[in-house]
């Protein structure tokens, strides 16, 4: 089905509320009304750009929050191109799951959307499109003769991306950030190392 450029503006006004309102709340305790009163939408336009119902417009919402995970990294995650803006990172990602807390809206929609064909997808595109920028900040840094020749940016990237993922699990279970804060000041401390 073809959709127009006013039809994706409320296909994306439907996912961009929806996710808002999620964040607040368990999508395991949301109804679509819920969504529909939140969204001001009806019935019969939610079911037009979400034929699926809720599984749809939840999947829909993962991959708006799985963007919105690098979108908040932004712009230091796309140019780690010195120390100076690997620290900047670092910040901005322990800001961002200070503020987030324990509750982490796009692990609550997986969760819901495991099922789902397509799932799968979401989180390994985050996590490749993660990886790559990360890996991408390390060949420039090691160009620039900042980090030793023998560097490994795809290794060096996916302990990054698993500490992440590690410290907010962490954090999750237990609300303390230490050990985001921990592993990723470690891993900097590593990385400059001669």
């Amino acid at each position: 089905m073809a959709i127009t450029a006013k039809g994706r503006a409320t296909r994306e006004r439907i996912v961009a509320g929806a996710a808002e309102h999620l964040r607040r709340d368990d999508p395991a305790d949301v109804t679509l009304d819920d969504i529909l009163a939140a969204t001001r939408t009806s019935k019969g336009q939610l079911f037009h750009y979400f034929p699926g119902g809720k599984p749809e417009l939840l999947l829909a919402v993962a991959h708006h929050e799985a963007e919105r995970v690098l979108d908040d990294q932004e712009p230091h995650l796309s140019a780690l191109t010195s120390w100076t803006a690997w620290e900047s990172w670092r910040d901005t990602v322990v800001a961002r799951y200070r503020a987030q807390g324990s509750h982490c809206p796009l692990a609550a929609l997986m969760t819901q959307v495991r099922a789902s064909p397509g799932s799968d997808e979401v989180a390994a595109v985050l996590l490749a499109q993660w990886h790559s920028r990360v890996a991408d900040g390390v060949r420039s840094l090691r160009t620039q003769g900042l980090v030793r020749a023998s560097a490994d940016p795809d290794a060096i990237a996916s302990a990054f991306v698993a500490a992440i993922q590690g410290g907010v699990q962490i954090l999750r279970a237990t609300g303390d950030i230490g050990h985001l804060e921990a592993a990723l000041d470690v891993l900097l401390e590593d990385l400059r190392r001669p």
